[in-house]
């Protein structure tokens, strides 16, 4: 590692491995299922990936990742010890839920972490048997980033950036603070409704169950206890 706190103590050896700043989102996106490197860094966008392959290089040797090859691309499993660290990881997103208060920042509203959060973490056994497609307008993202569609049938979840062509189930108009705050349980459905800052257009009945579709974050239950 870069530096040492030069103290045997488990806590501080720990720490040289696990604190660097963007490893611990690296150990959450692996905790999440994801395993090669591309969607690894669309769980955590804004490091580089040069950056990337270094903390992943890091955990590697030690011994929290490990990387085979599948065809011509590598992909990236935790280990036993990596594994065993579910429980912390898990318990410092619970830790910020409940105490960090205070409302998210502008500089930490991102749609496309939004997006791909929400993606991995669909409800797929409580889908009707036909395609639901869903189409995302943030009219205040930024160019590029405003329309998504996320299709989802034969126990898939599929993100796009452009439209795939298909029909469409429901039509969500929002801000992306609005969504943002929905999916991490600061506000409820109904609450950013009422403001019209998310709107959802569609049948009555899809635009009912689309909630209980999409869930919520890991963390959002935790939130929104801490909310009263």
């Amino acid at each position: 590692m870069d530096e040492s706190y030069g103290q045997y103590c488990a806590v501080a050896r720990s720490a040289e491995v696990l604190c660097e700043r963007w490893t611990p989102l690296v150990v959450r996106e692996l905790l999440c299922g994801s395993k090669r490197f591309n969607d690894l860094h669309r769980g955590v966008p804004r490091i580089s990936t040069s950056l990337l392959t270094q903390r992943l290089r890091h955990l590697e040797e030690a011994g929290i990742v490990r990387r085979h090859a599948v065809g011509k691309v590598w992909e990236y499993q935790l280990t036993e010890a990596g594994e065993a660290l579910r429980p912390v990881v898990m318990g410092l997103g619970h830790w910020g839920a409940r105490w960090l208060a205070g409302g998210l920042r502008d500089e930490e509203l991102d749609p496309g972490l939004l997006m791909w959060d929400m993606r991995r973490f669909v409800r797929l056994d409580e889908l009707p048997r036909e395609p639901v497609v869903v189409h995302f307008h943030f009219r205040d993202a930024r160019a590029g980033e405003q329309l998504w569609w996320l299709v989802l049938e034969g126990g898939r979840a599929d993100l796009c950036l452009q439209d795939p062509g298909r029909e469409l189930t429901l039509v969500v108009h929002s801000t992306v603070r609005a969504l943002t705050e929905v999916w991490i349980g600061e506000r409820t459905p109904a609450e950013a409704l009422a403001t019209r800052e998310l709107r959802v257009d569609g049948p009555p009945r899809a635009s009912e169950r689309l909630w209980h579709w999409l869930g919520t974050s890991l963390f959002a239950p935790t939130r929104a206890a801490a909310q009263g």
